[in-house]
């Protein structure tokens, strides 16, 4: 089922003839609104009138993060703040926060792109859709709620928090749906083991789940504690929020960007080279259609590359192959580039451990090291002391031959990892004072 079939079936030269079209508008619209935009196009020696093909595309600046903060709050918004109806912002805990406006024309287009999102992971009408996004500031909650009303189904706005309700509510309403971050769907299930509960007796059937990097090794455990088909939606509020990107549950093989809205390309994070669709980089946006904070070449950091092969759905749009973390999340472990998602890759593939880990990275007599601290289940925990020494050197084996890095492993009891209700934090790096 497709939500959007004019759209989201368009042929290759209908779909690039539109986003040129509307590239050529928001260019033009960004130099006259914007001062930031009009001061960079100028130093690049570059007009909005000359932008005649796609790949003039990589003559205009790149948008960072740090652009953002810089013009705190509203310097890049195009729009006046009385056409704002919505404003949505980052959490800020490296520094000021990234604010995004959103006009009415946005929240509409916003709620379509999630519907057509939803029913590309199989969700419908008849749902009953359990929203665990937090709700507030962050737009994960938000987003997903406007996409299910505008879906038609029932949407139940539970937000974050509140671990034992959520399980109760999940069994009593019948939610068939679930959306939050596939760390915490596991702490749900975790839970309601806690309590005498098995999630997969719920009415569960469909986890559509983001905001953080996932292997497919965690997939497999979310899809066989839950008894669902776990789903990656990918967005970032920088460029709209949930809903820029999402797997389909046909293939379930990289994630459909709405290239009507959503411009992507890929880079050489170190050099910003473009690179060809196939190669991987890191993912840089270009967005077509918002009007309150419309962002050229924004730089997102996650490392992904581009699947131009058509896909089974019958959906024309490009694939984005599933973040395998982001470029400045990446560790440099004694110049070897790691990260967290490789060695989750490990983790979720032996016996024994659990889905709950952190990486702890120090630094001793100026030498980089590493310890990965893993929970154990109890069987494992409660053996003897030769069967935890062969479990903590397959790990730092497997993590060897993997990346060629030595590690320290440290494993824990059962739930001794704190537990996040929003995005998981894998990594504590000590280097950083």
């Amino acid at each position: 089922m497709i939500w959007n079939d004019e759209f989201e079936t368009l042929p290759r030269e209908a779909l690039e003839s539109l986003q040129l079209k509307r590239l050529q508008n928001v260019a033009t619209r960004v130099y006259n609104m914007v001062p930031f935009y009009r001061q960079k196009f100028d130093a690049m020696g570059i007009k909005p009138t000359q932008i005649k093909s796609l790949k003039d595309l990589g003559r205009l600046p790149f948008t960072l993060k740090q652009d953002m903060r810089d013009n705190y709050p509203y310097g890049l918004f195009a729009v006046p703040l009385a056409q704002i109806v919505r404003i949505h912002a980052s959490s800020g805990t490296t520094g000021k926060p990234t604010v995004v406006g959103y006009t009415r024309r946005d929240i509409d287009g916003w709620s379509e792109l999630m519907a057509r999102s939803f029913v590309a992971a199989g969700a419908h009408q008849g749902d009953v859709i359990h929203n665990a996004y937090g709700y507030g500031l962050f737009t994960g909650g938000l987003g997903a709620h406007y996409g299910a009303e505008t879906l038609g189904a029932s949407v139940i706005p539970m937000s974050g928090g509140n671990t034992k309700k959520q399980i109760m509510i999940m069994q009593d309403f019948g939610s068939t749906v679930i959306t939050c971050t596939p760390s915490y769907s596991l702490y749900l299930a975790e839970v309601a083991k806690e309590e005498g509960l098995d999630v997969r007796n719920f009415k569960l059937r469909i986890g559509i789940l983001g905001a953080e990097p996932w292997s497919e090794s965690m997939r497999r455990e979310i899809e066989e504690k839950l008894n669902i088909k776990a789903i990656d939606i990918y967005g970032l509020s920088e460029i709209l929020g949930p809903g820029v990107a999402i797997e389909c549950v046909e293939a379930q093989n990289g994630l459909h960007i709405w290239e009507d809205h959503f411009l992507p390309e890929i880079i050489n994070p170190e050099t910003g080279e473009v690179l060809p669709w196939g190669e991987k980089g890191e993912l840089v946006i270009t967005t077509l259609t918002k009007e309150g904070i419309p962002l050229i070449r924004y730089r997102t950091r996650d490392i992904t590359r581009i699947i131009p092969e058509p896909c089974i759905c019958g959906r024309t749009h490009v694939r984005l192959e599933r973040m395998s973390g982001r470029s400045d999340d990446m560790l440099i472990i004694r110049g070897v580039n790691v990260f967290p998602s490789q060695i989750e890759s490990v983790l979720f593939n032996i016996e024994g451990v659990e889905p709950h880990y952190q990486l702890i990275v120090d630094r001793e007599e100026n030498l980089d090291t590493l310890e990965i601290q893993v929970e154990v289940n109890e069987a494992t925990f409660s053996d003897e002391i030769k069967v935890l020494q062969d479990l903590s050197e397959k790990i730092r084996k497997e993590i060897k031959d993997l990346l060629g890095i030595t590690c320290k492993v440290r494993l824990v009891e059962p739930k001794t990892i704190t537990r996040s209700e929003g995005k998981a934090k894998r990594v504590i790096d000590k280097r950083i004072k």
